[in-house]
């Protein structure tokens, strides 16, 4: 299976980046192919809601989001990786997430697996509510079948999360793909 992961985070060296690696290296043993897209530090600019794709591409804007989009295409699986700001994805890949608009009937049509990755220093049991709820949107709108999730309570540093049990959640469920 080709996995894409969609990496949200500014800090590539942080507690998310941390999650992407042991995902990844759990999906990689069991024989897929994973590509980790940095989405922070690409050049790619919010839709503007022109609607000149029609839905369905191409893109008036011309940018980063152009490959980007290929690389969606070409996958079976979508992984959206973002620590929580201010209760939800960072802008980095929700930017990413509205230019889906130019090509969704192809993305809907290809019924991606997906996963959500993600990190919090809050670890309260309401913490995750609101990116679940926008990510469980996602999959119903864009007719993805997700394969599951780490929410990552109290993993406000780097050192905190490599203390935590969630690096391991995430190198199981990369491994637990099919």
């Amino acid at each position: 299976m080709k996995i894409l992961v969609l990496q949200g985070s500014p800090n590539t060296k942080g507690s998310t980046a941390l999650l992407v690696s042991e995902f990844a290296r759990g999906a990689k043993e069991v024989g897929h192919n994973v590509e980790v897209v940095d989405v922070a530090n690409l050049d790619i600019a919010p839709c503007t809601g022109c609607v000149a794709c029609g839905y369905e591409g191409p893109c008036a804007q011309s940018d980063d989001m152009d490959t980007l989009r290929a690389k969606i295409l070409a996958s079976d699986m979508l992984v959206f990786a973002t620590p929580l700001y201010y209760y939800g994805m960072t802008a980095q890949l929700k930017a990413v997430i509205d230019r889906f608009c130019s090509a969704n009937s192809r993305i809907t049509g290809k019924q991606l697996k997906s996963a959500l990755l993600t990190v919090a220093w809050n670890a309260n049991d309401w913490t995750f509510d609101a990116l679940e709820a926008h990510y469980n949107t996602l999959v119903r709108y864009l007719s993805l079948r997700d394969c599951g999730r780490v929410l990552g309570y109290g993993c406000g540093t780097t050192s905190m999360t490599k203390r935590s049990q969630f690096p391991g959640e995430a190198y199981r469920l990369g491994k637990s793909l099919s």
